[in-house]
């Protein structure tokens, strides 16, 4: 069997104030992308998990573990993974992965959900690929409408940066909303989304509050996100805790012809808002 982990965008990412289980609050809105790692499974003697280019443990080998912890009696599996989705780069690569793997025991382990938020905070929202407007510290998900067709050109920068490094730092700055300020924009955000309408039509809400904190530890991020922006892209944001920025775009035509324009070894162009 082969299954497809999409990676996701943070369309925006609203930062609240760190709770006393030391997670931060959140309002985002999360969209799958083209971009996808491969996950093969087969038989096996027993359980294995192997994945290009990631040595050690890594939330596949927790997902399985939880699985079978919560009575899943599925045959030993060997678990394959291609990795396609930059490492530590904001797109949720790791992720997708483990919720592709969950998927797995859909409608026999009915605790799904739970398992997923104990693996990480992006995992819930994985389970099922799609635009999302997601809550607290990424365990409250709710699907919205699929947004019309757009593109995306990502610059990794080598990925690398740690989302806790990054929130950390975001401490150090002050930074963070206040609950009812979360509120309201989600509400907008419902609205602005929840119509189907393409995110470059609300592209004065695509803000990422992780922003000072990521450019801080990898000023790099500024470069790229300029250059997004004199390639034409007509927005240009941080996805996740970083390094990727991302410039969004009518269609693929217009994101590739951009990527020329660039001409940087890590550009990755793929469609956006659609799982493969």
């Amino acid at each position: 069997m082969l299954i497809h982990a999409p990676a996701k965008l943070n369309l925006c990412l609203y930062l609240g104030r760190r709770r006393e289980d030391g997670l931060h609050e959140l309002c985002s809105l999360f969209e799958p992308l083209a971009l996808a790692d491969l996950i093969e499974v087969s038989a096996a003697e027993r359980d294995e998990v192997s994945c290009s280019g990631v040595e050690g443990e890594n939330l596949v080998s927790g997902a399985l573990a939880e699985l079978r912890g919560a009575g899943w009696a599925r045959e030993p599996l060997r678990i394959e993974i291609d990795k396609r989705v930059p490492v530590a780069a904001g797109l949720g690569g790791g992720s997708a992965d483990a919720a592709a793997v969950l998927r797995l025991a859909a409608g026999e382990v009915a605790e799904l959900p739970a398992i997923a938020a104990r693996l990480g905070a992006d995992v819930p929202s994985q389970l099922r690929p799609s635009l999302a407007l997601v809550r607290g510290a990424g365990e409250s998900v709710e699907p919205l409408p699929e947004p019309a067709p757009h593109a995306a050109l990502l610059l990794p920068d080598g990925g690398g940066l740690g989302t806790a490094e990054v929130f950390a730092e975001a401490d150090r700055l002050g930074l963070g909303r206040e609950p009812e300020e979360l509120d309201a924009l989600a509400a907008r955000l419902r609205e602005l989304a929840g119509a189907g309408a393409s995110p470059l039509s609300y592209a004065e809400v695509l803000v990422n509050d992780l922003e000072p904190a990521a450019r801080s530890l990898r000023p790099g991020i500024g470069d790229a996100l300029e250059e997004l922006r004199e390639a034409g892209a007509p927005v240009a944001i941080l996805s996740g805790s970083g390094p990727t920025a991302v410039g969004l775009f009518a269609d693929l035509a217009a994101a590739r012809a951009a990527a020329a324009t660039i001409d940087r070894d890590d550009a990755i162009v793929c469609e956006a808002g659609r799982a493969p």
